[in-house]
């Protein structure tokens, strides 16, 4: 990789002058993009990044996969057709019939695919209306540091209050209950859920829905057991609703597995996909519905662009080329063992610092935003692109392409731990000298 000292990139006059203040991402990451490959990006000036970031799990692939961008390019040389509604086209043929055969059917599953508005919130929003549909019920069970998206009906089942404070207005329809292990270890908050909706005076309307995340992303890698993910799945099933899984995040084999939900033996009724679903970064969303709950009327849930032809054919090329074999799910777990690996490495450099997460969709929670935000600008000083996340962003939060090469993981790992190690010291010095630290 190329490295330079980092000189400002940009004056920003365009930017501060015409882009809204909503603007987040480049606040912590100060650089002007400009080409990337495989796991690495690259600014306006020519200094490389490794990026850990990976599009918020968009880009599972890697930046600009060889393969898929030769299958757009041939599509655009033909003119192939780049909108087209809901209508058939020969790229959702290809698209479908790869999903059915490598996905689907060598899982047991008989859904249908719903492809909604281009982003996980439209096809969340579509989940909650459908189940609402089916049942005839309005209540739907979230659960603590959730994260489902930020337009109306999926905000009211997202726990951070950052983004709920937006609206100005109630959101309803949503009762939050305890994640696995909000209360401790000790408490099995699947029996509390339980006792709740079996005790005709404890308050909670029967649920149309009950929506969870497998691992909670932005909530700060909080992983469900499976234990407790079985449980829930029975509760729905008995309560007469419908279980959502959204797998927005970590499906597409960020946990290791197409579907995070696999290694626990359950068949959601409803599943929410989108990120890496296209495989090459761009926009598209699926809701997967089990056919009898497929109640749509023609046309009762739609939008302009709820086909995304150039993400078909992107998403059909990434099928096939990582979800023909078993090859690449062993490739993400031997790297996970080693994301695993150095990550306690780092975690064991500060005090009260822990592991989180499963798959290759890690982190080290390290107790302070303060501190997690000091390591994260310590590595991007460095040359390493990451995030944070957690109620109080107190998790560094590392989401690698799942094919970066061993070695990139290795050379992005060595600048976590050495960014750890240095804010470590640079903090037990201050602690030591009598100075207030974060």
């Amino acid at each position: 990789m190329t490295r330079r000292a980092i000189p400002r990139p940009y004056e920003p006059s365009i930017f501060e002058r015409r882009e809204s203040v909503v603007r987040s991402y480049c606040r912590r990451l100060d650089l002007i993009l400009d080409t990337a490959e495989g796991s690495v990006v690259r600014d306006v000036t020519g200094r490389e990044y490794l990026d850990f970031v990976a599009g918020a799990g968009s880009l599972n692939y890697g930046h600009n996969d060889p393969d898929m961008r030769a299958a757009l390019i041939a599509h655009l040389e033909r003119r192939g057709i780049s909108h087209s509604l809901d209508m058939f086209s020969s790229a959702k043929r290809a698209f479908l019939t790869a999903f059915e055969s490598l996905v689907l059917l060598p899982r047991g599953m008989d859904h249908r695919v719903q492809f909604t508005g281009p982003t996980g919130a439209n096809a969340v929003e579509a989940a909650l209306k459908l189940a609402r549909k089916v049942t005839g019920r309005t209540n739907v069970i979230a659960f603590t540091n959730g994260f489902h998206g930020v337009s109306q009906g999926a905000l009211a089942a997202t726990g951070n209050r950052h983004h709920r404070g937006g609206p100005e207005i109630p959101l309803y329809g949503v009762t939050r209950m305890p994640y696995d292990g909000y209360l401790g270890d000790g408490i099995d908050t699947a029996e509390l859920l339980d006792r709740m909706l079996h005790d005709p005076s404890s308050g909670l309307d029967a649920p149309a829905a009950i929506l969870l995340e497998t691992v909670q992303g932005e909530g700060g890698l909080n992983v469900a057991s499976p234990a407790w993910v079985r449980r829930i799945a029975e509760l729905a099933s008995t309560s007469g609703a419908l279980l959502v899984v959204d797998d927005i995040q970590a499906g597409c084999g960020r946990t290791g597995t197409f579907f995070s939900f696999e290694p626990f033996g359950i068949v959601p009724d409803l599943v929410v996909l989108s990120k890496s679903i296209s495989g090459y970064g761009l926009p598209m969303a699926l809701l997967l519905i089990r056919p009898e709950y497929d109640v749509w009327l023609p046309g009762e849930h739609n939008g302009t662009f709820r086909g995304n032809v150039h993400a078909f054919v992107t998403a059909r090329v990434a099928l096939e080329k990582f979800w023909s074999t078993r090859d690449f799910a062993a490739d993400v777990a031997r790297r996970s063992n080693l994301l695993a690996r150095r990550l306690a490495e780092a975690a064991a450099l500060v005090p009260g610092a822990t592991v989180k997460g499963r798959g290759m969709m890690c982190g080290i929670d390290v107790g302070s935003g303060a501190y997690a935000a000091a390591v994260v600008r310590r590595c991007f000083a460095d040359g390493l692109m990451l995030e944070t996340a957690g109620s109080y962003d107190q998790v560094v939060k590392v989401l690698p392409p799942l094919t970066t090469p061993h070695k990139l993981l290795d050379d992005g790992l060595d600048i976590l731990l050495a960014a750890t190690g240095a804010v470590a010291s640079a903090r037990e010095t201050r602690s030591s000298s009598g100075l207030v630290t974060a």
